[in-house]
């Protein structure tokens, strides 16, 4: 296990196989040398037969030793309480289902690394340290507008899918991630069923609160998203933003040079990571700036732009979604703050919750008068969810 020069272990590079593996070697040789020892000394010079009988019991027992039961993770879910039922969303390599576990209602997120022989070892090799790496990031923390983490299986023959035919057996190198169930949907699917009234003022600067406030608190913990988009966030029956999926989440490096790489979605992605520069926790803020401003207009940043053309356009000549002229310019200025070009100019997420905090939603979202907002669709003064 490897440390960075802060003292703080990188998640990415936990191998939570390979530590169990040799552990279980370790203590197999051990215990397998003692007993044998100790059967030496009471034995003694017997006959034939006795050393025989000896050598035979040593062999069992040292056989037994060699396949000890593992140990469960303090993660590490039971699969018997498990009930799993219909898809709710489904990705490339993971399908999202409804379930139960031991009585609560939970949503499981099920990894498929496909059949053996059918993937690339190193493509198996990458998904199993991704998975590897959201659980250990995620069983860890503990936040308001962060979702909930149950538990997790690692390849378990055990999972089971409830039909309406009855159970369905899965393969055993199927493994799941289980969290707690949060009606609300992502906040993704909020905004496009709001698109065409757009929301009150005051939800507008709640959500993004809450958004904010679970950011400020991975950062605290050194974590870094790097996956920070509207479809990853999740709300419960109160309209509270919870952020999930930490699939591409880690430990933030002490040192930038070793976080590079295009992690996270277009549109989201900050200059630096488009550029494939080192980058830290900032990258984080820049995609929150991104959806409040997303939240504020219910529509998404450069729909008919390519990856390369938005990647050029970002980078290059500085390109931000259009801020509406009625917007707040309290609001408004978070913003541009939050997706500035200079990561070192971006403003912590502590400071981004108390600049959102201050924003008086009391008279709504307009602030242009309304026979000057040709145009323009300005907020009317919150009266309610």
């Amino acid at each position: 296990m490897k440390e960075g020069s802060d003292g703080f272990v990188r998640a990415d590079q936990i191998d939570l196989k390979s530590l169990d593996e040799q552990l279980e070697r370790h203590m197999s040789r051990a215990l397998t040398m003692e007993k044998s020892k100790k059967l030496r000394d009471e034995q003694g010079n017997t006959n034939n037969f006795l050393t025989s009988t000896a050598s035979t019991t040593t062999t069992t027992t040292t056989m037994s030793f060699l396949t000890p039961k593992k140990q469960r993770q303090e993660w590490e879910i039971d699969p018997s309480k498990l009930i799993i039922k219909g898809v709710i969303a489904r990705g490339t390599f993971a399908t999202v289902h409804r379930g139960v576990y031991d009585g609560q209602d939970v949503a499981v997120k099920l990894l498929d690394w496909g059949e053996e022989g059918h993937r690339a070892e190193a493509e198996v090799a990458s998904l199993r340290a991704a998975f590897t790496q959201e659980v250990a990031v995620w069983h860890k923390l503990d936040h308001p507008n962060v979702t909930k983490f149950i538990g997790a299986k690692m390849g378990s023959a055990e999972l089971q899918i409830q039909t309406d035919n009855g159970l369905i057996g899965m393969p055993s190198n199927i493994c799941c991630v289980v969290v707690e169930y949060l009606a609300g949907g992502t906040l993704k699917s909020y905004l496009i069923r709001n698109m065409r009234k757009k929301l009150a003022f005051k939800i507008v600067v709640q959500l993004g609160l809450d958004l904010a406030r679970g950011l400020s608190y991975l950062h605290s913990q050194k974590i870094v998203h790097r996956d920070v988009k509207t479809e990853n966030m999740l709300l419960d029956k109160t309209r509270t933003v919870k952020i999930a999926d930490f699939g591409v989440a880690r430990v933030e490096a002490s040192n930038p040079n070793d976080m590079t790489g295009e992690t996270g979605t277009l549109g989201y992605m900050a200059p630096e990571v488009l550029n494939g520069n080192p980058y830290n926790r900032k990258c984080d803020v820049y995609s929150f700036g991104i959806c409040l401003w997303e939240i504020y207009c219910c529509d998404m940043p450069y729909p008919d732009l390519t990856f390369s053309e938005v990647t050029s356009a970002v980078v290059r000549q500085n390109l931000r979604p259009d801020i509406p002229r009625c917007c707040p310019s309290s609001l408004a200025n978070v913003m541009k703050r939050c997706w500035d070009a200079s990561p070192e100019k971006r403003p912590e997420m502590d400071e981004v919750v108390s600049m959102l905090e201050a924003i008086d939603t009391s008279k709504g979202g307009g602030m242009i008068p309304p026979d000057q907002a040709q145009g323009c669709l300005c907020f009317r003064k919150y009266r309610g969810p």
